[in-house]
């Protein structure tokens, strides 16, 4: 499909917090006021090397020809199950493990009456202390029901959105009994309240919900930096509320369990399909404006938030797709809006297609379905409508055409489940962000008692192989290229093309003093290398004590972050509420890597290259190392995984340790610092027992008290 077009775009406008939510740093963390000229830079305008991020789009445009050619051999219904098969374990193994189940404790807290319909509004705990609030909408006759649970999408009010009440209502006329509940960050379920915003900081408006601090798509992937940390996903939790609401259908005698469908439009939509493909009980299915391919979503609006980035799926061969495809035979309907700005309508029919041909494999083509109408992205009435059809189809055994009629709309407070519409208000409340530093305590006290807490040698082997970095022997030597040189009072400074031959060079500036004293400096900044090369800046004053400095934009920082033809470099400032890395980012995690490990890697060939630079002698020698910013992490995980290499190691304004990221409502600007399941191996501090306490100095550490 070629390279993605560089675009981002938020998966709907509540996600423009993501984008437009920057703050300013302190000013200490500022770069130079002296501001570096583009004599500086070492790509030329007119030079095609890409980006960080047009290399990761175009591995996964390889991951998706590979993919293409691996569901074309499936032929039989035997190949099909096996297919099946394996993304179903590795799904589950990427959203790491689920809680053991615990009783709901459901409470009816209120009744209400419809015309040809009742509601209940409901409480329960999906885990201890932890409380799901939904509204039951109940059909006027005899049960029992089949029933359904509806997802939201991402709206600030949850279950109290008109369309997602149209739909439950519709279903409740038409005889199917309704659960429409908030996942977290929605409705009555910010789990922001509390995360460095005290409970109360908040007053809500008379006869209103307190105000959520962040939209719906913002605080799912704040919440996403330490589910990621600890080896899980947002998306875990969302998934298991769901099991736990079809926990809680199945458990009322009015409900028929062997009878359960889910639908949900947009955000709603992804759980729907994610839900569908793991939970058995859910028979009939109709996910909502979400389906499309990967290469599509990619191509034209980027990655979306974290719960829609499952760890390492694009290079596993994970797509859209499959989440239909793990479910077949069972009946599924995809609803597509034709003018959905977001998940592309000619990627849902090539989703359809897929489908086809696998349920004609298991011999029930007619089990899946695709219902087309002509509206922007949202639960529009003729979805609404196609969905209601297709659960009278599957679980009333009833195939008629239906209507819409109008119904009376209720405000978010008639459906509070909670006595002030945040369950972070209940005594005792525990939010997302309380459950994954409950998870990073609980790996902390087992990394201790690990064998690696004994045996450096093996904490560094698993250190290396959590942030995929290739063993040291394999990584190949890096060639340079002197395109061009500069003098200044007293150096001069030569322009490096290291590794020229590759998808993506790294950009270096060598600062040679006259009389070089034999000390060898590697300045790695996540600003890139221009951020303290300017006169009477950091490295010159290096420089002018004798030493030789290579100062390296590693990959995705300084010149290729936005490739050579860029007319000028970002900002110092983080950009936007998640930093400006988002996008690599999550190209780099649904390829199964992290921006750590594929500087890290940078970083130990750069230290091996500068070991021997300018030594004609071909004398190696080891280096001082100054990791600043985003830098600092891929420097300390390359002096821990090869202490050998390095004398000193200096970070500035770097990370002190993951577990400060759980404690603050700031973490979402290191999101791109962090690593898949780390802490389930190592923490920052253990690298800095491995690279040498007496060798590693912190300055200015980052969310230090």
């Amino acid at each position: 499909m070629g390279r993605f077009r560089r675009v981002l775009v938020p998966l709907c406008w509540f996600a423009l917090p993501i984008l437009l939510g920057a703050r300013r740093l302190p000013a200490e963390q500022a770069p130079s006021s002296k501001q570096p000229t583009a004599e500086l830079r070492v790509l030329l305008t007119d030079d095609a090397t890409p980006s960080l991020r047009d290399v990761l789009a175009s591995e996964c445009d390889q991951a998706f020809s590979r993919r293409g050619k691996a569901r074309d051999a499936v032929k039989t219904a035997d190949d099909v199950g096996a297919w099946q098969a394996e993304r179903r374990q590795f799904f589950l193994r990427q959203l790491g493990e689920f809680p053991a189940r615990t009783p709901l404790a459901a409470t009816t807290v209120g009744r209400l009456a419809g015309e040809g319909y009742r509601i209940e509004k409901i409480v329960f705990e999906s885990q201890p202390h932890h409380h799901l609030t939904a509204t039951l909408y109940l059909p006027d006759a005899p049960p029992p029901y089949p029933g359904v649970i509806v997802p939201c999408g991402h709206g600030p009010t949850g279950k109290a959105t008109a369309t997602y009440q149209q739909a439950s209502i519709l279903l409740a006329l038409n005889g199917i009994a309704a659960l429409c509940y908030d996942p977290i960050g929605q409705g009555e379920r910010s789990q922001m309240f509390g995360l460095s915003i005290p409970k109360s900081a908040a007053e809500p408006a008379a006869g209103q919900a307190p105000p959520a601090p962040l939209g719906p798509t913002s605080e799912h992937t704040l919440m996403g930096v330490g589910a990621i940390l600890v080896g899980r996903n947002t998306a875990t939790y969302r998934i298991y509320d769901g099991m736990r609401a079809l926990d809680y259908l199945a458990s009322r005698p009015d409900i028929d369990p062997r009878r359960l469908g889910c639908t949900g439009n947009s955000g709603g939509g992804t759980l729907t399909a994610y839900l569908m493909a793991l939970d058995e009980r859910i028979v009939c299915a109709a996910p909502s404006c979400y389906l499309t391919t990967f290469a599509r979503l990619l191509d034209q609006k980027g990655p979306q938030d974290a719960e829609q980035n499952i760890f390492g799926q694009i290079a596993f061969g994970m797509d859209q797709a499959d989440y239909v495809l793990m479910r077949a035979p069972k009946p599924t309907c995809i609803l597509s809006a034709k003018r959905d700005e977001i998940f592309d309508i000619a990627g849902a029919w090539e989703v359809f297609r897929e489908a086809k041909q696998f349920y004609g494999r298991l011999g029930h083509p007619e089990r899946v379905d695709l219902v087309e109408a002509d509206e922007p992205h949202g639960f529009s009435m003729p979805l609404r409508v196609g969905a209601v059809r297709w659960m009278r189809r599957w679980l009333l055994d009833r195939d008629d055409a239906i209507t819409e009629p109008d119904f009376a709309i209720r405000t978010d407070r008639e459906l509070f489940s909670t006595p002030d519409g945040q369950v972070m208000r209940l005594p005792g409340e525990l939010s997302v962000f309380d459950l994954n530093r409950q998870e990073a305590e609980r790996l902390a006290k087992l990394r201790s008692a690990g064998p690696e807490a004994k045996d450096a040698r093996k904490l560094m082997e698993a250190v290396r192989a959590t942030i995929g970095v290739a063993p040291l022997e394999d990584l190949p030597e890096l060639s340079s290229k002197k395109v061009g040189t500069i003098q200044r009072d007293g150096y001069r400074i030569e322009k490096l093309l290291l590794g020229a031959d590759e998808a993506l060079p790294l950009p270096a500036l060598a600062f040679i003093p006259q009389a070089p004293d034999g000390d060898v400096y590697l300045y790695l900044d996540g600003e890139g290398k221009e951020a303290a090369s300017a006169a009477d800046g950091p490295i010159e004053q290096l420089v002018h004590q004798g030493h030789l400095v290579l100062a390296v934009d590693l990959r995705g920082c300084g010149e290729t972050a936005r490739g050579a033809n860029a007319s000028q470099r970002t900002s110092g400032q983080r950009a936007g509420r998640f930093g400006p890395e988002v996008e690599p980012f999550f190209l780099a995690y649904l390829l199964g890597k992290s921006l750590v490990g594929i500087r890290t890697e940078d970083a130990l060939r750069c230290e091996r290259f500068l070991a021997t630079f300018e030594r004609p002698d071909g004398q190696t020698r080891r280096i001082h190392v100054v990791g600043v910013g985003s830098a600092g992490l891929p420097a300390l995980h390359a002096a821990a995984i090869a202490p050998e290499q390095i004398a000193t190691l200096t970070l500035r304004r770097s990370l002190r340790t993951w577990r400060d990221l759980f404690d603050t409502a700031d973490g979402g600007q290191y999101l791109g610092e962090t690593v898949h399941g780390a802490l389930q191996v190592y923490d920052l501090p253990d690298l800095v027992r491995l690279a040498g306490t007496e060798r590693v100095v912190q300055e200015e550490p980052l969310l230090a008290d």
